[in-house]
């Protein structure tokens, strides 16, 4: 079993027949996501590639047995969205969404505290690449034929930072078991912390590549928790070496505003906390591969 989703996962799209959902829908389709249905307010009853369409998520998952699913809808509808999936009893949701404003995030996270913990739902998002565990399934927008299918569990807030370690190891013959974006806002569904603690426990994962930033707590948080609790090596890549401090870099959460959220701070504190660095995004690949070595 993988982390978060598997093969037998049952998909859900929310804004199913928006052309940025058609699209997506279509690539995961191909790749052989088990995508069950969408959901349109209004187009309730009609088909969307071939795969039924309702008005409500709680109608969809009462039909299809939907677990998870993935938002492509507009920011202001977004908190809404993943609300009414966390209510209808979806175990993982996925915002691809970018924009979504701050107060609109602080307001998921505090409707998610009526839930218990093995009741509450896992939101990975917003503005990020989504989750792939290689040849099982693809809940994002990924390009899916990069990865390959192994042992190495990799967590990032760049996309594209994900796409590059993906690619680099499976030019170098290695695979991952699952590839977590967690997204490049300040304010996240699943921090790095919450998702290592899941690899920690997978049995189809060696090895966890995070892959990081500038801005806010979340890596030396995830730092911590592997000194104190993981026994799988950890890798990191910080982004961001030369960022002065107090300008925003890229997006809304890569700005340095306190110590330990420089890139250097952090790699200064990851390493401290026993995690191997990758010097620069070019060795990513080189530098798990030598921490796979030391471990066979």
């Amino acid at each position: 079993m993988a982390v978060i989703i598997d093969k037998n996962s049952k998909i859900l799209i929310q804004g199913f027949t928006g052309k940025m959902g058609s699209f997506h829908a279509d690539e995961m389709i191909k790749y052989g996501t088990n995508v069950v249905g969408g959901v349109t307010p209004g187009k309730g009853g009609q088909k969307h590639l071939d795969r039924p369409v309702f008005n409500t998520v709680k109608d969809a998952v009462k039909h299809t047995g939907a677990d998870a699913s993935i938002l492509f809808v507009p920011p202001a509808f977004a908190a809404d969205s993943a609300m009414e999936a966390a209510d209808a009893g979806i175990k993982t949701c996925v915002a691809i969404v970018d924009g979504i404003p701050s107060h609109d995030m602080i307001r998921i996270k505090r409707y998610m505290r009526r839930y218990s913990r093995t009741q509450k739902m896992t939101l990975v998002g917003p503005n990020c690449a989504g989750i792939i565990s290689p040849n099982k399934c693809m809940l994002g927008i990924m390009p899916g034929h990069i990865y390959k299918e192994g042992r190495v569990g990799i967590i990032s807030r760049s996309g594209t930072l994900g796409y590059e370690a993906a690619q680099q190891l499976k030019n170098i013959g290695i695979g991952i078991s699952t590839s977590v974006g967690i997204g490049g806002d300040p304010i996240n569904g699943s921090s790095f912390r919450d998702i290592i603690e899941k690899f920690e426990t997978d049995n189809e994962t060696d090895v966890v590549l995070m892959i990081g930033e500038i801005g806010g707590p979340q890596e030396v948080a995830a730092g911590q928790f592997a000194k104190e609790n993981m026994k799988k090596p950890v890798i990191a890549y910080i982004a961001g070496l030369t960022a002065p401090k107090g300008r925003v870099m890229g997006h809304a959460g890569a700005i340095v505003s306190a110590y330990g959220e420089s890139a250097i701070e952090k790699v200064e504190i990851l390493k401290e906390c026993g995690v191997t660095i990758s010097k620069n995004p070019s060795v990513m690949g080189d530098t798990v591969k030598t921490v796979l070595g030391k471990i066979k």
